[in-house]
C-alpha cells in the first residue's frame, strides 16, 4: 500500500461524521469529494461507504500497482468460463451413464444437432433440473475451490513483494 502521513484518529473522525451525513448534507458532500452529482441508484448507505473509503485512500493513500492487477485479475477470473472457449472447441461430460458432447460454435453451442445459446441450457435439458453450465461441464470450480486459489494468488503475490529489511547485495 502506498503510505501518506495522516492522523488515524482524525480520520476515523471524519469518517463517523460521514456516517451521521443523511438526505441533501450527505449529497452535498459526494459532489465536494467526487466532485459531481451522486448516481441516483446509489443508496445512502452506499453513497457513505463511497466517501469514507475516497476520505482514506486520500489520507492513507490507494494500493499499490501489484495489488490493483492482483485483483483485477481475480476479478477477471469470476467472469463466465464459457466466454473464453474457441470455436470448435469440444466439451464432454458423461451424466448417468451417457457422454454428452457439445461442440462451441460461433453463435453459442450444438448438443445432439441442436442450437444453444447457453451452457446452462444444454445442462438443463441433460439433467432436467437447473444447472450452471460451466460448473456441469467443468469449466468452473466450486466456491471453495476459487477461495483456495484466491488465497493462493494472494500469498505468492506477498512473496514476490520486495522485503522491507536490508538488502544483501550479490556479486554479479
Amino acid at each position: 500500500m502506498l503510505q501518506r502521513f495522516a492522523d488515524p484518529a482524525a480520520i476515523a473522525a471524519e469518517i463517523e461524521r460521514v456516517r451521521s451525513l443523511s438526505g441533501d448534507t450527505l449529497r452535498r458532500r459526494w459532489r465536494v469529494v467526487f466532485g459531481r452529482s451522486p448516481p441516483q441508484h446509489l443508496t445512502a448507505d452506499l453513497l457513505r461507504r463511497m466517501i469514507a473509503n475516497r476520505v482514506q485512500e486520500e489520507a492513507f493513500g490507494t494500493l499499490d500497482r501489484a495489488t490493483l492487477k492482483l485483483l483485477d485479475g481475480v476479478a477477471r477470473r469470476n467472469h463466465p468460463s464459457e466466454r473464453n472457449l474457441k470455436i470448435g472447441t469440444v466439451l464432454v461430460r458423461d451424466y448417468q451413464g451417457r457422454r454428452h458432447t457439445v461442440t462451441v460454435e460461433s453463435q453459442g453451442y450444438v448438443w445432439e444437432g441442436q442450437a444453444y445459446s447457453s451452457l446452462s441450457a444444454i445442462a438443463r435439458a441433460i439433467t432436467g433440473t437447473a444447472w450452471s453450465g460451466p460448473r456441469f461441464f467443468a469449466l468452473k470450480s466450486s466456491a471453495a475451490q476459487d477461495a483456495a486459489q484466491d488465497r493462493r494468488a494472494a500469498r505468492h503475490h506477498r512473496q514476490s513483494q520486495p522485503s522491507t529489511g536490508a538488502s544483501k547485495s550479490r556479486p554479479p
